[in-house]
């Protein structure tokens, strides 16, 4: 395998399949200078040209990220690539275009169609606000699509200034790299840099505020991170187009629909979907292989104890991957309604995930439906896969808590009595699986794992349930491995990240970097010196804590 190891032949791996294959709009400049927000009426993408940070200073990059790309470490600390991915475009080489691109897509929240943030009323000024895609390319052998996110503003930017600040861009740096870790399909991370010569002001939460909303003004670093994927297509794009058609917004809007879809398909199925296929045949592909994919992740999520906080179709990757960490949280204390961000509800909370995901892909099929009008046996088809999306999602889940107990076959009956013995005995997720995952005999050995100490009544259930559950478990040493490799040993604790991005903005990055130690191997045992900290209860002065138990989306 070759190292690319300088930024000449970084720039000579680009290749805009995006770019060269979809079509622009055409009310957009051909230069990128487009930043005033305007209502987008056509075409697929917006040619725009990032907002550099003054003075950008270096603060992460993804080590096993560069790997898997063949990037020599170096290249982080490269003068050119930390100016290109600090948002100055003007450093193109070659055939690098000196401007990136930004998408519309439509919002749904549900399945309930909604243009009410769009300041047009009309819808077509939604999109991505503050992401700019500047990067497409082949690396070994693989498409790769790279996204500043905080990157200045985009027409679809609604009057905000774009940028991102540090918080929010270490919390999505670090996360991307740790879910990728635990094995769930994700967008990735590949740099972050931040500039303390400009400041973003936004509400946050004073020290140690109990308060829910946001109760102080904060100025934070503008940063901003870079995050890499096979495409960030996402069911709204698809969604946005295909109202167009329903509508007849413009003459070209069926063509634009097929395009996209088209599009997506050579990016992120086609490994899967034989191109010799007739169009409707590989449409109809698409649909299964999307439902299979997001019923996978979203069980995963719930595996590892992910909560995504707003899973609306424009946060829905149409590839199948976890995309756009704002409001997230990963549960500690467990409890099924999850939610930690303020700006969301029950309908997003940790076990409702399934319910979102299904009203998701129901949008997602909608869209679809204008392709195949002329063919009733295709629609027919596509309708039955709408139709089975909850027995397919059961199925996923049921195969996930299979693995997650380390049974030979599923018991409903067993794990909603360890889910509720969980809640009752203020049960941490993580450890409590992890130490399920040693086969205990007696509930003693799960005490540590609980937030307050359980009465006898608890304990008797805990110990009828244990014998059970160990009766079902058939091989031990094959059940102990199985759930080894579904309970992760170390999970994200919020009230362990702020103190990194609190001390990143100092310019001390060692929190970071540890925490990136940290969360390379999440299945395995932490050294002694690094579990003392990460391994261990939520402290009581952490609960209801703005910014660590709860908090907005002010990034």
């Amino acid at each position: 395998m070759t190292t690319t190891d300088s930024f000449e032949a970084f720039a000579a791996q680009v290749d805009y399949s995006l770019l060269e294959t979809l079509q622009a709009d055409p009310e957009s400049s051909s230069d990128g200078d487009d930043h005033l927000p305007r209502q987008v009426r056509s075409g697929h993408y917006v040619p725009v040209t990032p907002k550099p940070l003054p003075a950008p200073e270096y603060v992460a990059h993804s080590a096993s990220l560069f790997a898997e790309l063949g990037l020599g470490e170096g290249l982080a600390h490269d003068e050119d690539f930390r100016r290109l991915f600090s948002g100055d475009s003007r450093v193109a080489r070659g055939a690098m275009r000196p401007y990136g691109w930004a998408t519309g897509y439509a919002l749904s929240i549900y399945g309930t169609e909604y243009i009410q943030q769009c300041p047009f009323g009309t819808g077509n000024g939604y999109g991505d606000g503050r992401a700019i895609s500047i990067f497409e390319g082949l690396f070994q052998g693989q498409r790769w699509e790279m996204q500043l996110k905080g990157g200045g503003p985009t027409p679809y930017c609604r009057g905000a200034d774009g940028r991102a600040v540090l918080r929010s861009s270490v919390r999505e740096f670090l996360a991307q790299e740790f879910m990728h870790a635990l094995g769930v399909p994700t967008t990735r991370s590949l740099s972050l840099y931040m500039s303390r010569a400009e400041g973003v002001r936004r509400p946050w939460y004073s020290p140690q505020s109990r308060s829910f909303e946001p109760d102080v003004m904060v100025d934070n670093p503008a940063a901003i991170t870079t995050r890499v994927a096979p495409s960030f297509l996402r069911v709204g794009q698809l969604e946005l187009f295909a109202r167009r058609v329903r509508s007849n917004a413009h003459p070209g809007a069926l063509r634009e629909l097929q395009q996209i879809t088209a599009h997506l398909i050579e990016r992120n199925y086609r490994t899967e979907i034989n191109a010799a296929l007739p169009f409707p045949q590989q449409v109809l592909e698409l649909a299964r292989l999307f439902r299979q994919r997001l019923t996978a992740l979203v069980a995963n999520w719930i595996r590892v104890g992910y909560c995504q906080g707003n899973f609306n179709s424009d946060n829905c990757a149409a590839g199948g991957y976890t995309l756009d960490y704002g409001p997230f949280g990963f549960c500690e204390l467990f409890d099924p309604r999850f939610q930690p961000w303020t700006g969301g509800g029950e309908h997003f909370c940790l076990f409702n995930q399934p319910a979102a995901a299904e009203a998701n892909y129901q949008m997602f099929w909608s869209a679809l439906r204008p392709l195949l009008e002329d063919d009733s046996v295709a629609l027919a088809e596509l309708d039955g896969l709408r139709e089975g999306f909850s027995e397919a999602m059961r199925s996923e889940l049921e195969a996930m808590w299979t693995r997650k107990l380390g049974l030979a076959s599923y018991d409903d009956d067993l794990l909603k009595d360890l889910l509720q013995l969980l809640a009752s005995s203020r049960a941490d997720y993580t450890l409590a699986f992890r130490h399920l995952s040693e086969l205990p005999e007696q509930v003693e050995a799960l005490k540590p794992s609980f937030y307050l100490p359980i009465d006898a009544e608890l304990e008797q259930r805990w110990t009828t349930w244990l014998q059970r559950w160990r009766e079902q478990l058939g091989d031990p040493e094959a059940a102990r491995a199985a759930m080894r490799q579904a309970n992760p040993q170390i999970t994200w604790r919020e009230w362990l990240i702020a103190p990194a991005y609190e001390r990143a903005a100092e310019g001390d990055l060692s929190l970071i970097q540890e925490l990136q130690t940290v969360f390379r191997d999440p299945y395995a045992t932490p050294p002694a010196e690094l579990a003392a900290t990460y391994d261990r209860l939520k402290p009581r002065e952490f609960f209801n804590a703005g910014g660590l138990s709860h908090y907005s989306c002010s990034s």
